[in-house]
């Protein structure tokens, strides 16, 4: 499956009132896939965007119907946002391209080369970890997923070579120490209390191989690692290495799980 760039009208009314207002171009340059609004206010302090030729050089600058704007001399515009989940499998990388030709999230979903739709990751899985992957072209919705002040949870499936003992669990709750500061689960449990090897964790944070840390931490090697949760999204049905578009009902659960308007 294809997926092609759509240009959207954000003046739909295209009214004298809405010509006159029109949209906050940190809003029009996060809608166009470029980058988070925050972001977006750092290029215009930059003076690397331009309204029908002329340099932006105030945040509250609105862009109305049949301006252009241009972003480091290219023309921007908004896209139609995606929102895609993906049941990432395992020897896949999560980035939008990999400089030794290994297979990526966007070839898992079949993405054109030149990703007109300029697709992205939400956060990164390992390359071997499987599971849910969240890949869009939202920019605000993505940088504030991934900011530290929504406390995003996640929950992995962990299977470990060797039982992980109570005391254990309870130091994972407590914290272990890593090389960048201590790390703990939120929860932490066995998904079956008859085999050891297998434990579900918790986390909002989004460190590094931070599971993996933790582990090795406790001298535990991980032979399987899986998220079977990001903020309110589960694989479902979705077999590895399918994906599906996510609802609108899913869409705007996770706006209001980051207070998006």
């Amino acid at each position: 499956m294809r997926l092609h760039p759509v240009r959207i009208s954000l003046f739909p009314m295209a009214t004298e009132s809405s010509d006159r207002e029109g949209m906050r171009i940190n809003k029009y340059i996060a809608h166009a896939g470029v980058c988070s609004r925050r972001d977006a206010d750092d290029l215009v302090e930059q003076g690397r965007v331009h309204i029908d030729g002329e340099r932006v050089d105030q945040h509250g600058t609105r862009v109305r119907e049949g301006q252009t704007v241009t972003v480091d001399g290219e023309e921007v515009y908004p896209l139609e946002f995606e929102y895609l989940l993906l049941n990432k499998p395992k020897d896949t990388i999560s980035t939008t391209d990999d400089p030794k030709d290994r297979r990526t999230v966007l070839d898992a979903i079949g993405v054109p080369e030149d990703n007109p739709s300029g697709l992205f990751p939400v956060g990164r899985l390992d390359r071997n970890t499987t599971g849910v992957l969240l890949v869009s072209n939202d920019g605000d919705l993505a940088h504030r997923l991934m900011h530290p002040r929504y406390e995003i949870p996640k929950i992995y499936y962990v299977r470990l070579q060797d039982d992980v003992k109570p005391h254990q669990l309870d130091q994972l709750k407590r914290g272990v120490e890593l090389s960048d500061g201590a790390a703990a689960a939120d929860q932490v449990a066995y998904l079956d209390p008859q085999r050891k090897t297998d434990i579900a964790l918790e986390l909002h944070e989004g460190r590094n191989r931070q599971i993996r840390r933790m582990m090795e931490a406790l001298g535990h090697t991980i032979v399987q690692l899986e998220r079977a949760k990001y903020a309110t999204l589960t694989t479902g049905r979705l077999q590895r290495g399918e994906w599906r578009r996510l609802e609108p009902e899913e869409v705007r659960e996770l706006y209001q799980r980051v207070d998006l308007q």
